[in-house]
């Protein structure tokens, strides 16, 4: 086993790393941001490393600095846990170069599935099916409308390297081909650093389904059974849960087999997980067809490990180490059932929206059978520069059933105040009829579902809190700084302490999910459009004296990794844009007006 290993992430990965470590005795170095220096990782990891400024290109994807970071660390190994630069084959063939263990797959392995195109090819050589689509990147809006008068409408236009759902746009007719594509680019080389895309049908009402397998260098793959991901927003997972409720058995094992015919046509070796989509034809056949391959650890592995007690991380880092998987096939049992929750800082009443902030307070439920994996703790900010993920509640029960109603007591449990969260969504759709029967699609959350009882998060009255020993009626910061003395980081954490006002001593009246709500019917009717998150101007879609509706889209604002339409609240002619792409801008600084 490793004496040390770094981890190249941040948020509830690098601790749920961090914790495999010391559990397997291994020494954990975590790295940082300067946006980071107070995080939760950094305080779990035995030892902290500044990296760089807050933007990612500049600290979490600086490919030079990790190395020397982790040269001067003394490390084995670099784990990139997911995200980042987790499926980029030129940093793990790096790490390989500098001398380093790497924790996941092969660089050609993580370059054939990182290229969508190639893994549709491994997929076919594999006698796998995939969706029909294009075999080749392209910028050409002609083509993608050819391919949609050929294959129909609506169609996928979706990032060639990434994942995720980021670089995903659905288009349902060519007129919407160059905005679709132009926006597709934008968002996978902001996420991803490439901006190639590809075409592929779009299937209205499939279920998303996955695989885990685990893979050794003596070429032995086994699967950890199968996941349902289909409870979506934008393309990306909201609950995820273990086995998949309502398949077909010969559907079951179907994807089983074919999640290991793939691993094993390309040499894989470490955790990896196989991406389908299952649709029905109309007489109610199921057919699935191979969508991915994830060449990292998943978010939601956690389901996988509660159904089988299958630790993923010690796995991923025995194998690295040489020393093997500890299971083999027949060892694979499926017990009960667990769901998974994701709880990120956004409002589902206003379209899931990004919403960054401090998290004055946290509370995590507590029982048998639950388990939390989070990134953030009272005190902790969640900045803009990163995703919105909080942390993820999971639940096991012995049947489906029991799965649900355990989640569903859990949220009640749960308590964040600070910033908005996805926790009213996850109350609804544990309740919801779809849900309860597994009858959903990834189409179900935006296309079918009513969330208009969802009312729009407004924050509470500050509240003071007691941390550090001082008594409520303080409020203490704390960051943490790295020094260099002699060359070498020294990193000194310092504390402030200031009396808090007497007014929020007073505060008594809060709500659970941190605070009381703005009305449904709340609106602005004057005319100024105000951005609503804090982020940075990707692009007008108006200029000052063009005529629009309510409801067109004015500008594209970026927050938290994720692209925002912001709509016309009314009819008139926009003025007053001040503003120019790449400018970041607060939540409520002025867009443009319209008059009518």
């Amino acid at each position: 086993m490793f004496n040390a290993v770094l981890i190249a992430n941040r948020g509830e990965i690098a601790v749920r790393v961090a914790r495999a470590c010391r559990e397997l005795g291994v020494r954990s170095v975590a790295v940082h941001s300067e946006a980071d220096a107070g995080a939760m990782h950094v305080r779990m990891a035995d030892e902290a490393h500044l990296l760089g400024p807050t933007p990612p290109a500049e600290s979490y994807l600086n490919i030079p600095r990790i190395l020397a970071v982790a040269e001067q660390a003394g490390v084995d190994a670099i784990h990139p846990g997911y995200g980042f630069l987790s499926e980029n084959a030129d940093f793990a063939r790096a790490v390989v170069d500098a001398g380093f263990a790497w924790i996941g797959p092969p660089p050609k392995a993580i370059e054939a599935m990182g290229d969508k195109l190639t893994a549709r090819a491994v997929a076919r050589a594999a006698d796998v099916p995939v969706v029909p689509g294009t075999t080749e990147p392209t910028t050409d809006p002609e083509l993608v409308r050819a391919f949609g008068e050929t294959h129909g409408w609506p169609l996928a236009i979706k990032a060639a390297f990434g994942g995720g759902g980021r670089g995903m746009k659905v288009v349902r007719g060519p007129g919407d081909v160059e905005s679709a594509l132009a926006g597709a680019r934008r968002e996978a080389e902001a996420s991803f650093g490439r901006g190639e895309c590809y075409v592929e049908r779009y299937l209205e009402r499939p279920r998303h389904v996955e695989v885990q397998v685990l893979a050794d260098a003596d070429g032995t793959v086994i699967h950890l059974g199968e996941r349902d991901c289909s409870l979506q927003r934008r393309h990306q997972k909201l609950v995820e849960e273990a086995p998949a409720p309502g398949l077909a058995d010969a559907t079951r094992m179907a994807l089983r087999d074919a999640a290991i015919r793939v691993a094993s046509e390309m040499g894989y070796v470490n955790a990896g997980t196989c991406e389908f989509l299952v649709d029905r034809d109309a007489d109610g056949t199921e057919r699935h067809y191979f969508l991915e391959m994830n060449t990292r650890l998943q978010v939601e592995h956690p389901v996988t490990e509660l159904v089988t007690g299958v630790d993923l991380v010690h796995q991923q880092l025995r194998i690295a180490a040489g020393d093997g998987m500890t299971i083999a096939q027949d060892d694979v049992e499926l017990r009960g059932h667990a769901i998974e929750v994701r709880l990120n800082a956004e409002d589902p009443a206003t379209n899931f929206m990004p919403s960054p902030g401090p998290v004055t307070r946290i509370t995590v439920p507590q029982g048998p059978w639950i388990r939390f994996d989070g990134g953030v703790e009272s005190g902790d900010v969640i900045g803009g520069a990163y995703d919105s993920m909080v942390g993820k509640l999971i639940v096991w029960g012995e049947d489906r059933a029991t799965a649900v109603s355990r989640m569903a007591r859990a949220l009640e449990e749960m308590t964040v105040v600070g910033v908005p969260t996805t926790l009213p969504f996850h109350r609804l759709a544990m309740a919801h009829e779809d849900f309860v029967t597994a009858s959903h699609a990834t189409s179900s959350v935006e296309g079918d579902w009513d969330l208009s009882t969802l009312e729009p998060w407004q924050p509470a009255d500050p509240e003071p809190v007691a941390t550090n020993g001082h008594a409520p009626g303080h409020t203490t910061t704390a960051r943490e700084v790295e020094l260099f003395v002699s060359g070498a980081p020294l990193h000194v954490t310092v504390h402030g302490v200031g009396r808090a006002n007497a007014a929020v001593q007073a505060a008594s009246s809060r709500r659970r999910d941190g605070g009381g709500r703005r009305g449904a019917g709340a609106s602005n009717d004057g005319p100024e459009l105000r951005a609503p998150m804090t982020g940075v101007i990707v692009t007008y879609a108006v200029a000052d004296g063009d005529t629009v509706s309510a409801g067109d889209i004015v500008c594209v604002l970026e927050a938290m990794k994720m692209e925002n339409h912001v709509v016309a609240h009314r009819d008139g002619t926009v003025g007053g844009i001040g503003l120019s792409d790449g400018d970041a801008v607060e939540q409520g600084a002025l867009l443009a007006t319209i008059t009518a």
